[in-house]
């Protein structure tokens, strides 16, 4: 996250960019269509990155960019319909990020021993999924409402919302005539064809690996490979060299140093009924299962992958939780005050007497009806856990109390830090804590109750995340001078779309492809397409709390590197997450992080000004990246799920085996490395262009 300098304290006759008496069209028919549609469109894109390497990045930067380029050429939007356009748009990205970092854990909790299935796989289908993204993304913005003149008004000079103020200059830029649209659809356009040319026509290698043998008497089973895709380029670039070296490194902790280890001094039979234990084999005497297992010869095909599933990623887990905890501990001074702050606010009705256009927010009436409706809406829906009334009262409950705190913590942290940096983690480990220990009060021990817990979770972790966005939201409109009603409709609108498809594409992505279906593979979550590592530690944790189904050694181990990396100065989330992921995802992350070094390095070795944070032409770039990539995944998932389509693509257009054949198979690994490089040159080169300077806000 790019640093912003402190502003000072707004004039008590603070003027936005357009002026409380100007009347521009704002709340029009076109901008909430567009509105929605990008949250349509970011919103799915984010639940495949999500899926893939558990990171997001924020979409209000780049709706606002396009909605700059179509306003002017197409629709003609007046800078407060872009603003509307921006603000619908933003919801889709950070309700899809609540629901993939939770929803999937249904199906990792404690497995039902009559189906062997996960007792939370009935849940998990569509009208559960749309159901609880909507009732945690409109959660977040009701709560917001009340909350809006105390943190993004009366805090203007101290809450600095820097996302909300570099899409404020944006939308500024637009309208003064400002040149930032290009060279983000330029990232775009090349990611859509990188994209197609890898995974349709499979001309690019997606994953390059090297592999030391097992006999190897230096390092055996090390494993160096990388996905080298454009939004992972995108997404290193963005999060910046410190952030993806962090990551990075703990994915060589993971794969060049623990499994190497553990491939030698654990026996492979030993290894194969932990993967039992753990659900991810069937029995000793069935070949196949993470690794490859051979049941006669007693020897796993790919070695380091079953050391991975059966040993590092509760590793991991533990090194995860106890990061997102300590993140938490870090920031109980900004929790106490954001709530002391939120509550006193409350009492404030000389504020709320406010009737100017600047000033109108929904009523707090609104806020109440809206909550209440919520609560009937979570304890009459059959689709949502709960076997009586009073289980889902109580959980609804949970819901309200701990969305309340969580959301002005979420809300006062981003003004603070960012996006970027909310400790979204820590917050849902925090509410899963607190409702096991609420539920073992009352006595809801045992697996049964592990759904009820994981909703809670959920709702909270959506609802802090959209809260979060709908915040920087709410500081664009401040600046630019927009009309917070408006804008809170346009959020209750962005919600409702985006909940709409993010369940079906969650569905859609956890379909096996046919030859996976053929091999008892029910879904592709938790798989290595899709990891969900979030989700896993989230299921995790809940076992462990309300059914002592975990491995404590593995989760503590963990627990100890992420203490580690906190004494030695280091922040532990970054790095335990990294330990969790493959180093595949992690390793071309830090390449687009390095290469945004090497940009820093160049521009203060040259004397020359740095990036201008979200809006120099690297980040542009990269959002372009970010975006083409993911929604190109997305769409080759949603034609793979037809047999016809996916035969067609495997069979007809699957270029390698013919390039295989020319160069062989390590050639063809060595050219897809060659375009990542080319890809990462044009990012170079885009980023070390001239870019117009934003105005000041």
């Amino acid at each position: 996250m790019a640093e912003f300098a402190a502003p000072p304290p707004p004039p008590k006759d603070f003027k936005p960019y357009i002026a409380d008496d100007t009347r521009l069209p704002e709340f029009t028919p076109k901008a909430i269509v567009a509105g929605a549609f990008f949250g349509i469109l970011f919103g799915a894109a984010t639940v495949y990155l999500a899926l893939k390497a558990g990171l997001t990045v924020s979409a209000s930067i780049p709706i606002a960019v396009i909605a700059i380029s179509l306003g002017r050429k197409f629709l003609k939007t007046s800078i407060l319909e872009n603003n509307i356009i921006q603000t619908a748009g933003s919801a889709g990205e950070s309700i899809a990020a609540g629901v993939v970092f939770t929803l999937p854990g249904f199906l990792f909790l404690s497995t039902d021993p009559s189906t062997k299935l996960s007792i939370g796989a009935g849940y998990f289908d569509y009208v559960t999924l749309f159901a609880l993204s909507l009732v945690g993304g409109i959660l977040g913005v009701l709560m917001m409402i009340p909350l809006r003149r105390s943190l993004i008004v009366k805090e203007h000079g101290s809450l600095l919302y820097p996302e909300g103020t570099a899409c404020a200059s944006v939308l500024i830029a637009g309208d003064k005539g400002g040149e930032f649209a290009r060279t983000a659809f330029q990232g775009v356009g090349l990611a859509l064809g990188y994209a197609v040319l890898q995974k349709v026509f499979h001309v690019i290698a997606e994953s390059p690996a090297w592999v030391t043998r097992q006999t190897n008497k230096w390092l055996p089973n090390a494993t160096v490979n990388g996905e080298i895709t454009p939004e992972y380029l995108g997404v290193g670039y963005i999060i910046g060299p410190r952030i993806a070296g962090v990551l990075v490194a703990g994915g060589v902790l993971a794969w060049l140093a623990l499994i190497p280890l553990l491939s030698v001094l654990v026996p492979a039979d030993v290894m194969a009924e932990q993967l039992v234990k753990l659900g991810n084999m069937k029995d000793l005497a069935t070949a196949g299962g993470p690794g490859g297992w051979d049941p006669v010869a007693h020897t796993f095909s790919n070695l380091p992958n079953a050391v991975y599933r059966a040993y590092i990623r509760q590793i991991g887990a533990g090194a995860v939780a106890a990061g997102g905890f300590i993140t938490l501990l870090k920031t109980l001074p900004t929790i106490w005050a954001s709530l002391r702050d939120s509550i006193r606010s409350l009492g404030d009705k000389a504020a709320a007497a406010g009737v100017r256009r600047t000033e109108r927010d929904l009523s707090f009436l609104t806020v109440i009806i809206g909550s209440v409706g919520l609560v009937l809406l979570l304890v009459l829906l059959p689709q949502v856990p709960g076997e009586s009334i009073l289980q889902k009262l109580l959980v609804a409950l949970l819901v309200i109390v701990f969305g309340f705190i969580f959301v002005t913590v979420s809300s006062r942290i981003v003004g603070l830090i960012g996006s970027s940096s909310n400790p979204i983690s820590g917050m849902t480990i925090a509410t899963l804590m607190a409702t096991a220990m609420v539920f073992v009060g009352v006595g809801w021990t045992g697996s049964a109750y592990e759904p009820l817990a994981l909703v809670v979770g959920g709702m909270v972790c959506i609802a802090a995340a959209n809260a979060g966005a709908t915040s920087q939201d709410l500081k664009t409109g401040y600046l630019v001078g927009a009309t917070p009603r408006y804008q809170q409709i346009a959020l209750f609108v962005g919600a409702v779309f985006s909940a709409l498809v993010i369940g079906l594409t969650v569905k859609v992505l956890d379909t096996p492809t046919a030859d996976l279906a053929a091999q008892g593979v029910q879904h592709m979550i938790g798989t290595e397409k899709f990891p969900a590592p979030q989700a896993t530690l989230m299921a995790t944790l809940i076992k462990g709390l309300l059914s002592l189904n975990l491995d404590w050694h593995f989760v503590l181990a963990g627990a100890f590197f992420a203490v580690t990396m906190e004494l030695c100065g280091v922040k532990s989330l970054s790095f335990a997450v990294g330990l969790y992921l493959p180093l595949s995802t992690t390793l071309p992350i830090f390449v687009g992080g390095a290469l945004k070094g090497v940009v820093d390095w160049l521009a203060a070795r040259r004397g020359e000004p740095g990036e201008e944070g979200e809006l120099g032409g690297g980040s542009l770039f990269a959002t372009g990246l970010v975006a083409g990539g993911a929604l190109t995944g997305v769409i080759v998932a949603l034609l793979n799920v037809n047999d016809g389509v996916n035969h067609f693509i495997e069979k007809t257009l699957n270029m390698e085996p013919r390039i295989s054949g020319v160069i062989g198979e390590e050639g063809f690994a060595l050219l897809g490395v060659v375009f990542f490089a080319a890809l990462a040159l044009m990012l170079f080169r885009a980023a070390r262009r001239a870019q117009p300077k934003p105005p000041a806000v």
